[in-house]
């Protein structure tokens, strides 16, 4: 079943809050939370992380129905990449090195600001990109 293309957007923006506001106050309970957040993206699917709760139960209904559709796999793949850099982000916050956590977080930090301000998601393009190379290697 396809999803709102205005939900993902939507949680990329949240996201990218979340993680300004992490790196600006270098909180690792804030990087935890995002942590989190993307843990279920990854796990149920944009829908079922906080961020698609909240899309879907309170601004949806405000801004009507939707007009474009996508797949759930990429966003759900973008979500996976996400957790991966949120996790190697929140160690180096938590047990070092600093610059680490840094690096990590404002890479998720820009792959967010990207898909919240201008609708391209990096980890939706490495997952069509993935599966060119897999379609390819058959």
């Amino acid at each position: 079943m396809d999803i709102d293309v205005r939900g993902p957007r939507f949680g990329a923006a949240v996201t990218t809050v979340v993680l300004a506001v992490g790196l600006i106050s270098g909180s690792a309970w804030l990087l935890a939370w995002q942590t989190f957040a993307f843990a279920l993206g990854a796990a149920g699917g944009v829908g079922r992380s906080p961020y698609g709760w909240v899309f879907r139960r309170l601004v949806r209904p405000r801004i009507g129905p939707p007009t474009e559709f996508e797949s759930p796999e990429p966003p759900r793949f973008a979500q996976a990449v996400g957790l991966v850099f949120a996790a190697v982000g929140l160690i180096g916050f938590a047990v070092g090195p600093q610059w680490l956590g840094l690096a990590a977080a404002g890479a998720a930090l820009a792959a967010a600001f990207l898909n919240a301000v201008f609708g391209y998601c990096l980890g939706c393009e490495m997952y069509l990109l993935v599966r060119r190379v897999a379609a390819r290697a058959d």
